[in-house]
């Protein structure tokens, strides 16, 4: 095995100490063709290669989303797959294995956290993934490795819904729905610290948590239907939307405001959300979640003074990650699972 020295751009950082070149082949949890949590299993892959501006990253955790189930189910991205065996898995954190240049600001040795571009590239299910830079931050120093490989995709989510497209501004009025969720709990919180009040809907066991991060109003949708109590909402953030025969989606048009907004999130809600908006005389938008390094970059101070937290409701090895797809479909996870790929 060869050694390279760890070159810094940033005296403070320079060191002594040296980088082993990754080895070829690299372990990770894959599937080979798309069905039920029990399709996902330990193998083997190439171990990838950066290009032009992307990071090598030895991956430390990797967050579990809804987004990677649906996905491992046939629905979500799967039709966006071009190959099999492939590793799942948008978030990540780990530490910087080789950077695209010298005098990078993230140089080999950097612990960092981000989101990939899966499926363009393989996903963060493995010990190794590439990501491009612009997509990667500095891991709040604040929080683990297993904690800060929960924050990526669901912060900038919940940061790209409440901040960047309903403008979280003080005395707003803004329902989210199931908001002890992975993107629902930092919605909440994101939504609190710009002086919004805060209406979420969840179950009643984490009516107590959910004030606890900031909401003002808790509705246990298991024994009280939203759109009985609430009305004249600025905006309705919809995390669930028209499934399961549900009408979540259409419903929350009607607690809006006229001229307020609705934002409709889950990829697998099903109806015509942007006729049924124009009949409620409301605004509407869909979303999709912008992997910002420079985002990630203000979250992450957040999380260091404390501003937001991130919370972990179960941790899996690697070779258990058919057991982390499982216990997520569940539907009772409070805030991120996350998978431990490869020791700190």
């Amino acid at each position: 095995m060869r050694f390279r020295p760890l070159p810094s751009s940033n005296p403070a950082e320079a060191s002594n100490s040296v980088i082993p070149d990754p080895p070829a082949t690299m372990r990770a949890a894959v599937i080979d063709d798309t069905g039920d949590a029990d399709v996902l299993h330990e193998g083997t892959l190439p171990t990838p290669s950066p290009v032009l501006s992307e990071l090598l990253v030895r991956v430390v955790a990797a967050g579990v989303n809804p987004i990677d189930v649906k996905t491992r189910a046939g629905r979500g991205l799967s039709r966006a797959i071009d190959g099999y065996p492939v590793a799942l898995g948008y978030d990540f954190s780990g530490v910087v294995v080789r950077a695209p240049y010298e005098a990078h600001p993230l140089q080999p040795g950097t612990p960092v956290f981000g989101m990939l571009p899966f499926p363009r590239t393989g996903g963060s299910y493995a010990e190794y993934a590439v990501v491009p830079s612009l997509s990667v931050a500095r891991k709040p120093a604040a929080l683990s490795h297993v904690e800060a490989a929960g924050v990526p995709l669901a912060a900038l989510t919940a940061w790209g819904l409440v901040v960047e497209t309903a403008h979280a501004h003080e005395g707003q009025r803004m329902l989210i729905h199931a908001g002890s969720g992975g993107v629902g709990h930092f919605a909440v919180q994101f939504a609190a610290y710009f002086g919004a009040h805060v209406t979420v809907t969840s179950s009643g066991r984490n009516a107590a948590w959910l004030r606890e991060l900031g909401a003002s109003v808790v509705i246990d949708y298991t024994t009280t239907e939203f759109d009985e109590v609430v009305s004249e909402v600025d905006v309705a953030i919809d995390l669930i939307g028209n499934v399961d025969g549900g009408d979540v989606g259409t419903r929350s048009m009607t607690v809006v405001r006229p001229g307020g907004l609705y934002v409709s999130v889950p990829t697998a809600s099903s109806f015509d959300y942007t006729a049924a908006s124009e009949q409620a005389g409301v605004r509407a938008t869909g979303f999709v979640v912008n992997p910002s390094g420079e985002t990630l970059a203000t979250i992450a101070r957040l999380l260091d003074s404390n501003s937001v937290q991130v919370y972990v409701d179960d941790v899996f090895d690697l070779a258990d990650a058919a057991k982390a797809h499982a216990a997520l479909e569940q539907g009772h996870t409070r805030g991120k699972i996350v998978l431990r790929v490869s020791p700190d």
